[in-house]
C-alpha cells in the first residue's frame, strides 16, 4: 500500500525550560498545555530539579552545551511556530539561549522569567536576573512576570493594584517589547494583570485584564501554564492581546478545573487537560 502524500504539518512549539519532576509546572506542564491547545510541544531542558507539592530540594542547571545541542537538534529538523522560556538557572544557560534564538533566527519568543517558585524556592542565581534582561528582554515578543519576579527585575517590591501598571511600564523601560505583568498574588477577589504593548507613537499602550479569583490549594505552574498557552496560541495565529486573551481564559478554566482535586501535600497542579482539542495540521 502506497503511503499517503505528506501535505499537513502540526502547529509546532518549543517549551526552553526546567524540569518538575512532581509534573505540576515546568517542561511537564508547558508539554500538557501545548498538547492540550491542539498543538505539538517540543522540549529543550535547562536544568532538573527534584521537586513536589511541598518544595523543591535540589537542582541541577544542564551544561550550557547540552542545551544548545538540543535547540539545535529540535530547530534543525523540526522547527517551531513560537518558543517558551521559562527557568534559566545560571547567566551561562542565558547566554546560550540568546545565542541560539539569534543562531537560528526564532520569533514567537515567550519570555516567563520564572525566579521564584509556587513554594517559595528561588530558581535562579543572582547574577542570571541582569542577564536575562540584558539578553533576553529585547529577543522576545513578551514577558510575562508575576508581582515577585517583577519586584525581582526592578529592585522594588509591589504590594498593591495601583502599583501595578507603574511597574508594567518600567518593565518597559528595561528594553521589553511587551509585558504581561500578572497580579494574582495579591490579595483581594479579583485578579488584575496587566497588558503593555508599544503603540503606533512610540508611547505605551496599557491593557487591564480582570478575571474573579478562583480559591484553589492547586496553583503550582500557573504562570508556566499561561506562558505556554500564550505560546501555544501566537503559534495558532493570534495576534497578542487576544492570545493573551485567549491564554488567560485556558488557566482560569484548569484552575477551576482542577480545584476539587488532592495531589499531594501541598501545592497541587491544575487540570491541564479539562477539554483536550486533537493536533492540529496545517497545510504544508
Amino acid at each position: 500500500m502506497a503511503e499517503p502524500s505528506l501535505i499537513h504539518q502540526y502547529v509546532r512549539v518549543l517549551t526552553i525550560a526546567g524540569s518538575d519532576s512532581g509534573g505540576g509546572a515546568g517542561i511537564q506542564a508547558d508539554l500538557k498545555t501545548i498538547a492540550a491547545l491542539g498543538c505539538y510541544g517540543m522540549s529543550a531542558i535547562t536544568a532538573l530539579t527534584a521537586q513536589n507539592t511541598r518544595g523543591v530540594t535540589a537542582i541541577h542547571s544542564a551544561p550550557p552545551e547540552f542545551l544548545a545541542a538540543q535547540i539545535d537538534a529540535v530547530i534543525g529538523d523540526i522547527g517551531a511556530h513560537a518558543v517558551k522560556i521559562g527557568m534559566l538557572h545560571s547567566p551561562q544557560i542565558v547566554s546560550t539561549v540568546a545565542q541560539a534564538i539569534d543562531r537560528h533566527a526564532l520569533s514567537n519568543v515567550v519570555l516567563d522569567p520564572v525566579m521564584v517558585s509556587a513554594t517559595g524556592a528561588p530558581l535562579i542565581e543572582t547574577a542570571a536576573v541582569q542577564a536575562v534582561v540584558h539578553e533576553l528582554f529585547p529577543r522576545a515578543v513578551v514577558i510575562t512576570p508575576n508581582v515577585d519576579e517583577a519586584a525581582l527585575l526592578l529592585g522594588r517590591p509591589i504590594k498593591s493594584v495601583g502599583e501595578l501598571a507603574p511597574a508594567a511600564r518600567a518593565l518597559m523601560d528595561l528594553g521589553a517589547r511587551a509585558v504581561l505583568l500578572k497580579g494574582g498574588h495579591l490579595p483581594g477577589e479579583q485578579v488584575f494583570d496587566y497588558l503593555v504593548l508599544a503603540g503606533g507613537n512610540g508611547e505605551p499602550v496599557m491593557h487591564e485584564m480582570r478575571s474573579a479569583r478562583i480559591h484553589s490549594r492547586n496553583l503550582h505552574g500557573a504562570g508556566c501554564t499561561l506562558s505556554s498557552a500564550l505560546a501555544s496560541y501566537i503559534a495558532l495565529g493570534l495576534p497578542l492581546q487576544r492570545a493573551v486573551e485567549s491564554a488567560r481564559d485556558y488557566v482560569q478554566q484548569a484552575l477551576a478545573a482542577g480545584a476539587d482535586v488532592r495531589t499531594g501535600e501541598g501545592v497541587g497542579p491544575l487540570n491541564h487537560g479539562f477539554a483536550p482539542s486533537p493536533l492540529l495540521k496545517l497545510q504544508a
